[in-house]
């Protein structure tokens, strides 16, 4: 039986990155009315913070989204040099589902040490087909790394980036919600999913959690449930109130946690992240009267991490146990309730480009 010749591996969120890509928001359907704007002045607050420590790709849809990008940037503290503007037609934000996974490909057999960055494009159906039209989201991959001249990578699978979290070392974290779901990949077993992720994301164990957040339109996704932040160290959501309606799913994960060791039978150090409130004063766009506000979907960039913050009863609980957990790193809170209301957050609309010959790459 033939070997491959190389080795796929996916750097942890910590380790050092090349860029971050993201996608100026213009998607009336998502922030209908003003709420669009709101929107917009988040994503400026997450480029302020974010600037400073590393390069942006921004993506732009049309003239109107570069000219409301343009605008809102200018009046802020964010040096254009490092803002790379390009126009890609997209038909929303979600770049972190959407977007290319990189991966490193490491040429063991050939030549050892030889290793280089590589684009994955698993493919994207808005999340089981719930919101058409997603045909120019899912090109996005194969764009982008023809832009940036990286080698494109198809695994022919259903997989969008916010459903997996990985620790560098192994581990992955997940959910059968989401990559269970027959909505995502109907022909495939859990044997041959998790045999996918193995060979391309470079893990060997696999967490799996249960359920997601109510009003969490992607059926789960991990990003908001729990992450790692270091090789051996889990920070998961969580809520000791019974009357909240996440209650029971975070319990249920939170007891899957509890029993994971790492390759020596250690087990897993677990923080604790306090649920803000969820219910809002209105429906989404998917008729939700929930949105799937989550600590957890914050974002590791270099130098820094941007926190959403959202319930003054924990944000600065949630600020001080990252300051704690990243104490080399500048911790960023950034008001996030406008734009959760879309459905995501921070995490959901970043998507790192690790950085290659580096610790952890």
């Amino acid at each position: 039986m033939m070997t491959m010749p190389y080795k796929y591996f996916m750097p942890p969120e910590w380790a050092p990155h090349e860029m971050t890509l993201m996608t100026w928001p213009d998607n009336r359907e998502t922030w209908p009315g003003d709420r669009l704007n709101r929107a917009e002045h988040v994503y400026a607050d997450i480029l302020e913070a974010l600037v400073p420590h590393e390069k942006v790709l921004l993506m732009v849809a049309n003239d109107d989204a570069q000219q409301a990008a343009a605008s809102m940037i200018q009046n802020r503290n964010i040096d254009w040099n490092r803002v790379r503007l390009v126009r890609m037609p997209t038909n929303d934000v979600w770049v972190r589902d959407y977007g290319p996974i990189t991966l490193i490909r490491k040429f063991e057999a050939q030549v050892p040490g030889q290793k280089e960055p590589v684009m994955c494009d698993w493919g994207y159906n808005a999340w089981g087909g719930k919101y058409p039209p997603y045909e120019s989201d899912n090109t996005v991959p194969k764009k982008l790394a023809e832009l940036l001249d990286y080698p494109l990578v198809v695994p022919g699978m259903i997989l969008e980036g916010g459903s997996i979290d990985v620790n560098g070392n192994g581990f992955l974290l997940t959910t059968e919600s989401v990559l269970l779901n027959p909505n995502r990949n109907p022909e495939m077993s859990r044997f041959q999913i998790e045999k996918n992720l193995r060979k391309y994301l470079g893990v060997e164990n696999i967490i799996w959690l249960k359920n997601g957040l109510k009003g969490d339109d992607t059926d789960g996704h991990i990003d908001d449930l729990a992450r790692f932040v270091a090789p051996r160290t889990i920070i998961a959501s969580g809520s000791e109130d019974p009357a909240d309606p996440n209650y029971e799913t975070l319990r249920e994960n939170r007891e899957i946690l509890a029993n994971v060791t790492d390759c020596k039978g250690v087990p897993i150090k677990i923080f604790d992240l306090p649920m803000p409130a969820t219910r809002i004063n209105d429906t989404t766009v998917d008729g939700s009267e929930y949105v799937p506000a989550s600590y957890a979907n914050f974002y590791i960039a270099n130098g820094c991490v941007l926190v959403p913050l959202y319930d003054d009863r924990y944000d600065h609980q949630v600020l001080a146990l990252f300051r704690k957990l990243f104490p080399d790193r500048h911790i960023k809170g950034i008001p996030c309730k406008n734009l959760v209301w879309g459905q995501g957050s921070i995490h959901c609309i970043t998507q790192q480009v690790p950085k290659i010959g580096v610790s952890g790459s």
